[in-house]
């Protein structure tokens, strides 16, 4: 059975017992950063053995779990934080077991879609989430004017290096729409702000952002 494990998005507190309980009983763990999931594994006393699966080995990687699953093996699917499969390695492995019919489940647990949603103050009754933002600025520019046009809450990802440079392209596309940015979420500096694309800007020239980025556009 491949368990489909999501993990905290920050406070470690956030893990679900179901999460802790699949953990601690299947016989291999694959996760994005062995480094970083073994903070977590040994925060809660839970010795397993850990193999990578990430970008870079996805495919190679996705044959030899196949070949454990196959052979009667439980493994457990992590991701660095939330879950697997969601602008991180998992879909792959996902649909291999689909096309093979061996058995999945999902554990669900802490997401930072959601927690940001929720946490902006923008409609929640819709909204459209479109991953990271792209590095190339004709490429961000575009999904940036698509999110201006919509009648529902966008959300991106965005890397704390390029926040700035979005936030002068927001400037330029929707000038007077409300946007948020959701930082370090559920961490001891958790951090929603909410403002139009000059305040913000003004913000994080004076004070440069830490941690993981969410950044919200309010519905038009």
């Amino acid at each position: 059975m491949l368990y489909v494990v999501a993990t905290p998005i920050g406070n470690l507190s956030d893990i679900t017992l179901r999460a802790l309980e699949v953990l601690k009983l299947v016989d291999l763990i694959a996760a994005e950063d062995t480094r970083h999931s073994g903070v977590l594994l040994k925060h809660f006393e839970i010795k397993k053995t850990l193999v990578s699966y990430h970008e870079h080995n996805e495919a190679m990687r996705t044959a030899q779990l196949v070949e454990r699953l196959v052979a009667g093996k439980d493994i457990a699917l992590i991701t660095d934080a939330g879950t697997p499969g969601v602008s991180d390695p998992g879909a792959r492995l996902i649909r291999e077991c689909i096309k093979r019919d061996l058995p999945f489940t999902i554990i669900p647990g802490p997401s930072s879609i959601l927690t940001a949603l929720i946490g902006s103050g923008f409609s929640s009754q819709k909204f459209f989430f479109a991953g990271f933002l792209p590095v190339k600025s004709g490429q961000r520019k575009r999904e940036l004017h698509a999110a201006a046009g919509r009648d529902e809450t966008t959300i991106f990802f965005e890397s704390r290096y390029r926040l700035a440079k979005t936030l002068k392209a927001c400037l330029d596309v929707m000038p007077g729409r409300q946007i948020c940015v959701a930082r370090e979420l559920t961490k001891k500096f958790e951090e929603f702000r909410r403002g139009t694309a000059s305040e913000l800007l003004a913000h994080y020239e004076a004070h440069v952002p830490k941690g993981e980025i969410v950044l919200l556009i309010s519905e038009r």
